[in-house]
């Protein structure tokens, strides 16, 4: 009689895709709270509290790409954590949520600026109106992720001691 064998397939580690996205809502309303053109908490510069001064635009997309790095270097020290089982498939489905994360970090901002902060006239520019301009910014929580796991990676790798260096030195050692 022969047993049937059954084949383990590696699942998906849903956390790692879970987390990092549903991480984007408030991060979205962090960044609403913090740039300039929404509350702007960091300045508190009237001249930047509104969207139609074009001086806000770059600084209110700047916060969210520090915000989306500063995810991603979190997120990176999660996965370069060496007790994971399949560290692979965390990488791949850490970099797909940190995306999602990413995007709903946008829309979250948008909708704390539609819900919470006063009606502007957008009709000259859209940008007057609370918005993200430079839509790669979207890409660099992923991709901080991505580079912080190499450097941690190689830090660790370049920090241990080859095998074989230890195996010779016995040997030597035993032969004098």
């Amino acid at each position: 009689m022969t047993k049937a064998t059954r084949r383990t397939r590696s699942r998906l580690p849903w956390a790692m895709l879970v987390i990092p996205a549903a991480a984007g809502v408030p991060l979205g309303i962090l960044w609403w709270l913090l740039a300039p053109g929404g509350l702007n908490l960091v300045t508190r510069d009237p001249a930047f509290g509104s969207g139609t001064n074009p001086d806000v635009w770059l600084p209110r997309d700047l916060t969210l790409a520090a915000l989306l790095v500063f995810a991603g270097c979190l997120l990176a020290v999660v996965l370069a954590d060496k007790k994971r089982k399949d560290p692979q498939a965390d990488l791949v489905a850490g970099l797909i949520g940190a995306l999602c994360g990413a995007v709903l970090a946008w829309q979250a901002g948008l909708l704390a600026a539609q819900l919470w902060a006063p009606a502007v006239d957008a009709s000259a520019n859209a940008s007057i109106a609370f918005s993200l301009r430079a839509w790669p910014v979207l890409l660099l929580w992923p991709a901080a992720a991505a580079v912080s796991v190499f450097v941690l990676e190689l830090l660790s790798l370049l920090g241990r001691k080859p095998a074989t260096e230890h195996a010779g030195r016995r040997t030597l050692r035993q032969g004098q």
